[in-house]
């Protein structure tokens, strides 16, 4: 059997944890530089705000329905998520973090235990040890338990967060259920092509012949069939898989025309990018560097450029891959343009212990060492403590946050201060 924990309203119900002035009312959070609305509760769903809302057009109907509007606070929900995945890990010795609110647990050698009672235990370890509110599904496969697990959200206060697909008649009336776009892997193009064979539900799906869906989609859509019917063809997954390119791409706080500004940026871009590089145990060879204008400014065009780097050997250092960025984007940058956006991206990735040596040129062999100690210094310090000499040093991501909460687990300045009174 398989588990799905998914953390109800993730990112709302990590600022009701510490503002409880929060709890039962509508909340928005913002993406980055307070750009559009990314996560809300139920609360905010119910008074129709659309997701992906621009909030400079939603600013006064967030006003007029008392909606908190909260830029996203990062360092806030990653710290959060770890603990709840940390609790998790305790139910479970097979666990895949799918994403920052959500895990499949592997339930192998339960049949013995009463399942609605194990998800009861994990919902309230989960709530008592951390605030967070949790559904979990749990059912013979991964694609049920998502199946199940939207069940139980869907019906809070009659299934109580918890929903198990235990038998065939469940899992024929919970595909019945489920509308065919709702299902999980299926979208919108998927969806309309099954559509056209007569699927209106994840029951209507299983329903088709398992060779024809082979041959007409991929072995992706097999899969998924076949989890749906009750026979496990998606496993879980323990590995990180190795991304083919990595990009950090930011819109600036505001308009830069200072080259000084923009090679700081884009070093810090670099850098970014060749610390997930090392993660993955990669090196790249190929860096590309753009710039762009904000498109809807009328006093000035619309400017962008592009520049593509092809380095001679590869590499994860962040010094040639910093230095390579900012000589790429001297030669796109243009006086008397205010740009508004920036971003690095590297690619031509290969594994860092089997790629093609150069004969004429190669890494300096005292790069590896120093990123390693770099990285374990970062690391220990949970921030960038050490950076390149060109990197503004006082600051991170410059993101517009007009509406930041406090980092209320990751700062000791902003750790909550709890005033006792003496009882007479």
């Amino acid at each position: 059997m398989f588990a799905l924990v998914d953390c109800n309203n993730f990112y709302a119900s990590c600022e009701r944890v510490f503002n409880p002035n929060l709890q039962n009312k509508p909340v928005a959070i913002l993406s980055n530089n307070d750009g559009c609305v990314i996560s809300m509760s139920d609360e905010a769903k119910k008074l129709e705000l659309p997701f992906g809302a621009p909030i400079f057009k939603y600013e006064q109907f967030c006003k007029a329905n008392n909606i908190t509007v909260l830029s996203s606070n990062y360092p806030l929900y990653g710290d959060m998520s770890t603990r709840v995945m940390n609790i998790l890990a305790d139910f479970s010795p097979d666990i895949e973090v799918y994403s920052i609110d959500e895990s499949f647990l592997k339930l192998d050698g339960f049949e013995k235990y009463d399942l609605s009672d194990y998800a009861t235990k994990m919902r309230s370890k989960i709530l008592k040890w951390t605030g967070i509110p949790t559904c979990v599904g749990i059912a013979p496969t991964k694609a049920l338990s998502k199946v199940a697990n939207k069940i139980a959200r869907s019906n809070l206060k009659q299934s109580k967060g918890i929903c198990v697909i235990d038998s065939e008649e469940n899992r024929i009336k919970a595909l019945k259920w489920t509308k065919i776009g709702k299902v999980w892997g299926i979208g919108s193009r998927l969806k309309k092509r099954l559509q056209e064979k007569g699927c209106e539900t994840a029951y209507d799906f299983t329903q088709l012949p398992s060779d024809w869906v082979l041959k007409n989609f991929s072995i992706v859509e097999w899969r998924l069939q076949k989890d749906l019917q009750g026979i496990s063809k998606i496993p879980l997954e323990d590995a990180i898989t190795s991304k083919k390119m990595i990009a950090t791409t930011r819109s600036f706080e505001s308009t830069y025309s200072n080259i000084d500004d923009i090679k700081e940026r884009i070093s810090t871009f670099a850098a970014s990018c060749a610390k997930k590089l090392r993660e993955q145990k990669s090196n790249c060879h190929v860096i590309t560097v753009f710039l762009r204008s904000n498109r809807f400014d009328k006093n000035q065009a619309y400017q962008k450029e592009n520049r593509t780097v092809i380095l001679s050997y590869p590499t994860d250092s962040t010094l040639t891959i910093s230095n390579a960025a900012v000589e790429a984007v001297k030669t796109i940058f243009k006086k008397g343009i205010a740009y508004k956006k920036a971003g690095v991206i590297i690619s031509g990735l290969v594994p860092n212990d089997n790629f093609q040596l150069n004969l004429f040129s190669h890494e300096n062999p005292k790069h590896k060492p120093l990123m390693s100690t770099i990285d374990k210094l970062n690391s220990k310090f949970k921030t960038d403590k050490i950076k390149l000499g060109n990197q503004d040093l006082k600051r991170t991501w410059k993101m517009r946050q007009e509406r930041l909460s406090p980092k209320f687990t990751t700062n000791i300045k902003d750790i909550l201060i709890v005033k006792a009174s003496q009882n007479h």
